[in-house]
């Protein structure tokens, strides 16, 4: 077999990350864009501009999301241009009559029931926290914890020094794990009295 130098992508997903995150993710951006220009020409109603958001614009990114942290201007790059042919009429701006964050709000609670990406992304990582404490066994827990956290749990792991990018995404969604996950006692074997809360 040929041995390839670098391969810049694998699955869609960036395999080195620099400094640079935001360029990093500059192609998610641009996929979003340009399906979202696509549709600037045709005459859709609201109905039909809320379903092309929710089902193509704001899914394009959710595989992507689902192993890393987006940057917070992609993300939010990513709201202004949906944002944008929301509010936007053919041939021209349109007036942004509500903040992006409040049509963001279920539709009982007064809003349209778009993504915060931002806070879809950390979801999505705080379920990848989750099936590495489900299943230990799997391929990709069993490497984690053999770099990062040998002789702890995930939700005790630290950051380590010279962390990858993807092991920062993973704790950046175990915040959101710490604030709802309850542990069931049990018989009491595991219970350490003096560390455990």
């Amino acid at each position: 077999m040929p041995v390839v130098p670098c391969h810049e992508r694998y699955l869609g997903l960036p395999t080195v990350s620099g400094k640079d995150k935001k360029k990093l993710f500059q192609s998610l951006l641009d996929r979003v864009w340009n399906r979202v220009h696509g549709w600037e020409g045709k005459l859709l109603s609201k109905a039909g501009k809320e379903v092309l958001i929710k089902t193509v614009a704001q899914a394009i990114p959710n595989y992507t999301m689902s192993v890393f942290q987006l940057p917070a201007g992609t993300s939010d790059a990513i709201n202004k241009c949906v944002a944008r042919f929301w509010w936007g009429k053919e041939g021209g701006k349109g007036i942004h009559w509500r903040r992006w964050s409040d049509l963001c709000f279920s539709k009982k609670d007064g809003g349209l029931g778009f993504r915060d990406l931002s806070l879809f992304n950390q979801a999505l990582l705080g379920k990848q926290g989750w099936r590495l404490m489900m299943y230990p066994d799997s391929l990709v827990a069993r490497m984690l914890k053999a770099k990062y956290f040998p002789w702890d749990d995930f939700m005790e792991a630290e950051l380590g020094s010279s962390p990858s990018y993807l092991w920062r995404s993973f704790l950046w969604g175990r915040e959101l794990l710490r604030k709802g996950v309850r542990w069931r006692i049990g018989d009491g074997k595991e219970v350490r009295v003096f560390i455990d809360p």
